[in-house]
């Protein structure tokens, strides 16, 4: 790619990110198959996550120099376009599974760590598991009406399932079991990245000084090579000119 498809490419990674984040819940609530409005919103998630890999398919194609070369770079970004539109065949439902490969995308978060583990990452980190309280408290109050259970009761649910310490309330349905492990996991991957972070903020000038001195002992051992090799060389010489007296002092 060029300068241009390159910058186009890093503008539309945080929104790709974000659209492949969105397909778990979207296949959660549309595999417990709720019904009304959860059921709509799932429809509205699919066409939003969707339409947005199909946008950076067909921006992509349009600013890269070469199409065929991206393309043979790219081969998942075209299979998620063609083969998992909102509206399918009635025989080509199974197909719905593929759905999934979008998540793929969020590998891409490995390229991401050091921007992670950062005070910004944090905070974005802090927002996303205080949506994931407030959502996963909605969600999971709609999956489990029989419990009659209030708002609070359900946050207090989702911030111990987050924490992992547990509650007496338990999901009784399928889709409130699913919602728990989506909270779950967000509870967890927050934490290690709380960790991660604090390791990084502490642990960073003490690594930063092992590198500093990896590295300067790399360079003595170069240099100390170098004057080897300079000594070396020194004395090839010096024996080249000894030899060349004594070959002429035998002509002599």
């Amino acid at each position: 790619m060029d300068a241009r498809s390159t910058r186009v490419a890093e503008r539309l990674k945080t929104p790709m990110l974000i659209a492949a984040a969105l397909t778990l819940p979207t296949v959660a609530i549309t595999e417990s198959e709720p019904g009304g409005l959860l059921e709509d919103i799932a429809i509205a998630l699919n066409w939003i996550t969707w339409t947005a890999f199909l946008v950076e398919l067909v921006v992509m194609l349009a600013v890269v120099p070469d199409r065929r070369k991206w393309l043979r770079h790219h081969p998942l970004d075209l299979v998620i376009v063609f083969f998992t539109p909102p509206v399918l065949p009635a025989g080509l439902q199974s197909l719905r599974v593929l759905r999934l490969l979008r998540l793929l995308r969020l590998l891409r978060l490995a390229q991401l760590s050091r921007e992670v583990f950062s005070l910004e990452g944090v905070r974005y980190a802090a927002l996303l598991a205080i949506l994931t309280v407030v959502g996963g408290a909605a969600l999971f109050d709609a999956f489990e009406q029989r419990q009659d259970l209030d708002f609070w009761d359900d946050i207090y649910w989702t911030i111990t399932t987050m924490t992992t310490l547990g509650s007496n309330i338990e999901p009784t349905t399928t889709g409130g079991e699913i919602v728990s492990v989506v909270v779950l996991l967000v509870g967890i991957g927050f934490v290690a990245l709380l960790t991660g972070s604090f390791a990084q903020r502490f642990l960073a000038p003490e690594l930063a000084e092992i590198e500093q001195e990896l590295e300067e002992d790399q360079l003595s051992a170069e240099a100390l090579a170098l004057r080897e090799l300079h000594s070396v060389q020194q004395q090839i010489q010096a024996l080249e000119v000894a030899i060349e007296r004594l070959a002429e002092r035998g002509r002599t």
